[in-house]
């Protein structure tokens, strides 16, 4: 399992995100893209049925219950490249929370913009974005500001352009490309003049009585035989 090395440490204190590049390659890359595409191909009648019925947003697609319709899914919320980073972390107490299996179409402007999820008061939040295609600059990219999760930074508010927001970096990547961010930080997707974004977004926390919650997950107890994993997704109390 890997473990986050010194510099590693340093950059997530004082920056509040890590670029994990090629932390997903080779076979399991292209088992991982063939099950995005089926997946997202099987619910898009769905999801186009919703855009004209109003009920669906068109900026943005994610595939409902991703871990019930392919394992690779499940495999990914402890996989070795991050869970060992995200342990030390949260001090050995990673909870999932839920998946985003996620396409943006190009779009003029970007389907959300600049914000923290949750407060400094919330549990540790953290995030991985998993790039399922290569990401060029301009095809809605990751964007953060680094040092923006500590308490005390800002005051920040959203610029009327994403480009606009002081001190942000973006973050084009080739496929595989897993960025992790602390989720008191200001981030968003830039704009996608470009071509489909596809990315997975795990989303984790410290683990804390109140959140754990082991009815969502009850539907993929069988692949959660490990005591580890079954703490994870919240299985056991």
């Amino acid at each position: 399992m890997t473990e986050p090395t010194e510099q590693q440490q340093r950059q997530w204190d004082a920056q509040g995100y890590l670029v994990l590049e090629e932390a997903i390659r080779g076979d399991e890359l292209g088992r991982l893209q063939q099950a995005f595409d089926h997946c997202a191909a099987a619910c898009k009648d769905d999801w186009l049925d919703g855009i004209a019925k109003g009920d669906s947003t068109p900026t943005y697609f994610d595939i409902p219950n991703p871990l019930e319709r392919d394992e690779i899914f499940i495999d990914l919320v402890d996989h070795e490249s991050w869970f060992g980073i995200l342990q030390r972390f949260t001090g050995g107490e990673t909870l999932f929370l839920g998946p985003q299996v996620r396409s943006v179409p190009p779009w003029p402007l970007s389907y959300t913009g600049w914000h923290p999820d949750v407060g400094p008061t919330n549990p540790l939040h953290i995030k991985v974005q998993i790039y399922i295609e290569d990401v060029a600059p301009g095809t809605g990219e990751f964007g953060f500001v680094p040092g923006s999760h500590k308490i005390g930074s800002g005051p920040y508010e959203r610029p009327q352009f994403q480009e606009s927001m002081p001190g942000h970096i973006t973050f084009p990547g080739k496929a595989g490309t897993a960025i992790m961010f602390n989720s008191y930080g200001w981030h968003t997707a830039m704009d996608n003049g470009g071509s489909v974004r596809k990315s997975i977004i795990l989303i984790y926390e410290k683990r804390t009585p109140e959140k754990v919650k082991p009815e969502a997950f009850t539907a993929i107890e069988q692949y959660c035989t490990s005591r580890e994993r079954r703490a994870l997704f919240g299985l056991e109390v």
